[in-house]
């Protein structure tokens, strides 16, 4: 499981004095016990554990864009290594040719006519990448396809 890694890593990085990142896994593990208590859950499952590292991935990402307008190239730096670290226990991403595969199949199977079935075909195609690729490019291929008729 990615929480039993995770906390393996943290160990290892603990032992080998790796500062920056046993203090990224230590605040990592912590959200994720906080966000396994409050789903009543002794230990998180992989797909919840992608979810709290996207949102730790999210909140480095605005940091950066922040530091970076704010002229603090030193606080961008340091955001960004840590970027590396939370990125690393993200599976590979699919590639957008992939993706727009999987929209298609999905349009053809729900029978989606246009922007009124565009959640229909989210969810569908969410099940079918599984946190495999970014939410938002996903939705903008979602909702440029069912914008232009089928060709």
């Amino acid at each position: 499981m990615l929480e039993d890694t995770i906390f393996s890593d943290y160990k290892e990085s603990m032992k080998a004095k790796d500062t920056l990142k046993s203090s990224v896994l230590n605040f990592l593990r912590a959200e994720m016990i906080n966000v396994a208590m409050s789903k009543n859950k002794p230990k998180l499952d992989d797909f919840d554990c992608l979810a709290v590292i996207r949102k730790q991935i999210k909140a480095r990402q605005d940091s950066i864009e922040q530091f970076t307008k704010g002229n603090r190239p030193d606080l961008a730096d340091k955001e960004a290594k840590e970027l590396v670290i939370l990125k690393s226990y993200l599976p590979q991403e699919i590639p957008q040719e992939e993706i727009k595969k999987i929209i298609e199949e999905v349009i053809v199977s729900t029978a989606a006519q246009g922007m009124k079935d565009m959640g229909k075909v989210m969810k569908e195609v969410a099940i079918k990448i599984a946190g495999r690729a970014d939410a938002k490019l996903t939705s903008d291929l979602v909702k440029e396809r069912l914008l232009k008729p089928a060709a």
